[in-house]
């Protein structure tokens, strides 16, 4: 419906011409989804209202009793059990609530946690605690031992692989719980030393200034103490300084010193010493650096929670299925629930079922077994069978004799079937799948709406009509009640008609007995009574299908001890005026269906008019549709071979350059070839130049003669398709050329192709610039390489190949074992297309083989150079 308005709007003027009544049939288009929306928000509220008249949030509550996860416990209390949308997904629960219930033993959920809060604090980037972050690594971990214990139980029975395909397709995210791991102690709520080199040489430092301090002070303290100035040796800490303890009278024993806090009494002072200034105040840099250095690693762990949002979301979706399941299954055992089979027919087929709230109440007196189960009096099983044919049922009987409560215990007999429940009853149990199980049982009384109890009924009835459909279940009590009897009759009967051909089942109560007379006419209806015992004068809240209920009214006088005159005569009244309300019924009821008759008639034709035209309208988009792929197809036909022939021709002039440079190396000498070198990179950029992107010319241009760049600046290349490049090189007094690095690819390039880039942020170390030197000839050949080489295949960017505290890992003077497992852990966390600096040094080179050998095989590695004379004792690995 929406790409037809699409099309209604971008309609070209001859086509409106040739239609003048285009708008007209866009907004009937319009209408109509309007309309379906109307009714599908109408079916939602009118289905949230019955489940709430049937009590489906107290079974939900019963349900929430045993979940094992928090996140469980809080949905089920709001009544958010989830139920199939469709008789696939029913049966997909029912297998769940099946296999659940089949598991010799519950599984363990211990260190999940609702992480969904700490989740939407990353994302609105507000900085993680140390225990929030470790409560989303145990929630990871967790999720994924629950995993490999469903793996583990289905490979005993395939019974078992419902509940382990819940969690199949997920992300468990081992990558992101081994980056919190490496950097966090959980058990102790502590940044570990590991997690960055900054924090590990800040801590070192801050230990030895620390033991310093100590040493001194106490050595100081102690002199007081020999000197009379204290009881005993005090060192402590007050105002976040180290000081010692004095009496007051002593205070000359420090001179310089400096009173930091006096005790209760005055008697003792707390003073830091002269000596110790010096090292107070290192401590407190130190401190405030270290704290600032673990904010910064709380801000990418944050981060990288942050970037796994939907992943982790869709995690806890999963295990939260895995956990209704097992409490379905517990709930089943509770109620002593057997497995219902969804039909595809429309017949009811339930023997012995029970209300499961009334159920409530007995299982909590303490019956433990089926035998005393089936033998408790309350609540009276029932047995409801409805033939496939039949589409409406119509209960009576007399008031309290549990009519209302069987119809309830069958819309949530319904509910339970679509939620994949068990249910309290005996055999195997027998029900369609219905789309809307919509109920108009109680007092629907307004007093805002100026709604009687009738005005209520029949406002809420109108509105079910409006929305049900073929697969739809209908629960009216007392239909047509509140009114004349005569006109409620004729009106419940026109109501259940209408119903018979647009539902699959609709039960209704009634004390109209004219309503258990349709089924003589008609054998879609069906009766069914409530069993009233005249012996007790109570009723025994059995069903009897087939039957007509009576309100026995003249029966229980009769047995009460009534004048038996006054009986005959109330008999005789009832004959009399039953012809007479016949009669008029009869007509009531002709003269609404053929009301309802010319309605349904008015509705079809104007239906197949808007069919007709929408069709035409959809015949004459289609054709100009075709038309336009036509035309599209042939375009790129063209643009295709053009980009072809360029590509050729760039590929030709690199390969000429590359040949000419390589026959310039054999015949220049040492001296010469730095200007050959820029010979060449010119011309190659110069090609560059030529061939770039026509779109190039929409980047906004700045002043270039404004800035100057330097070494390791970030910058956006125009000659490069506006790719963002690094300065390798600066640029030269003379020629106004600097040389930049974009992926492997080294090019020298103009300054006025040169556009700064905003914000940069720049990282570089003294030994990765001392590198680049060294390596930035024997770089430049390569690069011209990797460029012609580049023409032909996909270049994956590792971007500068700078050297950082954040990219390198030291193996020197640690053994083989420890040696491996940290270089292990560092391709681990490396981020994708990232370089990474392992330092081996040479030593005996046992340390170095094994990090080559690891190197080799592991399956992140892409390549390494190995160290050579501009980076001894440095492998450089290129990680994917």
């Amino acid at each position: 419906m929406e790409l037809c308005n699409l099309f209604f709007i971008t309609t070209p003027t001859k086509l409106k011409h040739s239609y003048p009544n285009l708008k007209t049939q866009a907004r009937l288009v319009k209408c109509s989804a309007d309309t379906t929306n109307r009714r599908l928000k109408l079916a939602e509220s009118l289905q949230d209202e019955t489940f709430r008249i049937l009590e489906w949030p107290s079974v939900c509550t019963q349900v929430s009793s045993f979940t094992s996860t928090t996140m469980g416990t809080s949905a089920a209390r709001d009544g958010l059990v989830p139920i199939g949308r469709s008789p696939e997904e029913s049966r997909r629960l029912l297998n769940q609530t099946s296999a659940a219930f089949a598991l010799p033993f519950p599984p363990d959920f211990s260190g999940i946690e609702d992480v969904s809060d700490i989740i939407e604090s990353s994302v609105a980037r507000q900085l993680l605690s140390i225990r929030e972050i470790s409560a989303v690594k145990r929630t990871l971990r967790s999720a994924r031992d629950l995993f490999e214990q469903l793996k583990k139980i289905s490979l005993q029975s395939e019974r078992y692989y419902p509940l382990l395909e819940i969690l199949q397709n997920c992300n468990f995210l081992t990558d992101l719980e081994q980056k919190i791991e490496y950097c966090i102690d959980s058990k102790f709520s502590t940044i570990l030393d590991r997690a960055s080199e900054d924090l590990e040489i800040i801590r070192s430092e801050r230990k030895s200034n620390m033991e310093d301090l100590d040493s001194l002070l106490k050595d100081i303290s102690t002199k007081i103490f020999l000197s009379g100035g204290i009881d005993k040796p005090l060192v402590t800490k007050r105002r976040s300084r180290m000081c010692v303890g004095i009496r007051a009278s002593h205070k000359s024993l420090l001179p310089n010193g400096v009173v930091l806090d006096v005790s209760s009494s005055g008697a003792t002072y707390f003073m830091e010493p002269k000596e110790a200034v010096d090292l107070n105040n290192m401590e407190v840099r130190l401190s405030n650096a270290e704290r600032v250095e673990e904010q910064a690693i709380l801000g990418l762990l944050t981060s990288e929670i942050s970037q796994s949002e939907s992943e982790i979301k869709y995690l806890l979706d999963r295990v939260l299925a895995v956990d209704f399941a097992i409490a379905r299954a517990a709930h089943a055992r509770w109620i002593y629930g057997v497995c219902p089979l969804i039909c595809g027919s429309g017949s009811v087929d339930i023997e012995g079922i029970r209300h499961p709230l009334l159920l409530e109440a007995s299982l909590k007196q303490g019956v433990i077994d089926h035998q005393s189960f089936d033998s408790f009096p309350f609540p009276v099983p029932i047995d409801i069978k409805v033939r496939d044919e039949t589409r409406v049922v119509v209960i009576s009987g007399p008031n309290t004799g549990g009519k209302t409560a069987s119809m309830k215990t069958l819309g949530l007999a319904s509910i339970m079937l679509k939620a994949g429940m068990y249910l309290p009853a005996k055999n195997q149990p027998t029900l369609p799948w219905f789309d809307l199980i919509l109920a108009d049982i109680g007092d629907h009384q307004s007093l805002e709406q100026s709604l009687s109890t009738f005005s209520g009924h029949l406002s809420r009835i109108c509105k079910m009509l409006e929305v049900t459909s073929k697969q739809s279940l209908i629960l009216i009590d007392e239909i047509g009640s509140g009114t004349d009897p005569s006109e409620g009759v004729a009106l419940s009967t026109s109501i259940l008609e209408y119903l018979k051909d647009r539902v699959n089942l609709a039960v209704t109560t009634t004390h109209y007995a004219d309503l258990s007379l349709l089924k003589e006419k008609n054998s879609q209806y069906e009766n069914a009574a409530m069993e009233f015992s005249l012996e007790t004068l109570q009723p025994t809240y059995k069903i009897l299908w087939g039957s007509t209920g009576e309100s026995n009214a003249l029966t229980i006088a009769k047995s009460i001890g009534f004048d038996e005159k006054i009986v005959e005569r109330a008999q005789t009244w009832v004959k009399r005026l039953m012809p007479d309300k016949a009669e008029k019924r009869k007509g009531l009821l002709y003269q609404s269906l053929m009301e309802e008759k010319n309605r349904l008639e008015i509705q079809a034709n104007r239906a197949a008019d808007i069919y007709s035209n929408t069709m035409t309208l959809y015949n004459e988009i289609r054709d100009e549709a075709d038309d336009l792929v036509g035309r599209e197809a042939a375009l790129k036909a063209k643009e295709t071979q053009k980009i072809q022939k360029e590509i050729a021709t760039v590929k030709s002039q690199l390969e000429k350059i590359v040949e000419d440079f390589e026959a310039g190396i054999r015949s220049t000498s040492i001296d010469q070839l730095n200007t050959l070198l820029k010979e060449s990179e010119s011309a190659i950029s110069s090609i560059v130049e030529s061939h770039k992107n026509a779109e190039d010319s929409s980047v906004i241009k700045t002043d270039r003669s404004t800035f100057t760049v330097k070494l390791g600046d970030q910058v956006i290349v125009s000659g490069l398709g506006n790719k963002q490049a690094t300065i390798v090189e600066p640029p030269g007094t003379t020629d106004g050329t600097a040389l930049v690095q974009y992926g492997k690819i080294r090019v020298r390039v103009n300054l006025n192709t040169i556009t700064p880039l905003p914000n940069s942020d720049i990282i570089q170390t003294a030994n990765s610039k001392s590198n680049t030197k060294k390596q930035g000839g024997t770089r430049r050949i390569k690069s011209l390489k990797n460029l012609s080489e580049g023409s032909n295949s996909e270049v994956v960017s590792y971007g500068p190949v700078l050297q950082t505290s954040k990219n390198t890992v030291d193996l020197r003077g640690m053994r083989v074992e420890e040696a491996s497992h940290n270089l292990n852990l560092a391709i681990n966390i490396t981020g994708s297309n990232s370089v990474l600096f392992v330092i081996h040094g040479m030593g005996t080179g046992v340390v170095k083989e094994c990090a080559l050998q690891i190197l080799k095989k592991h399956p992140r590695v892409v390549k390494f150079e190995q160290d050579g004379p501009t980076n001894y004792g440095c492998t450089v690995a290129y990680i994917k």
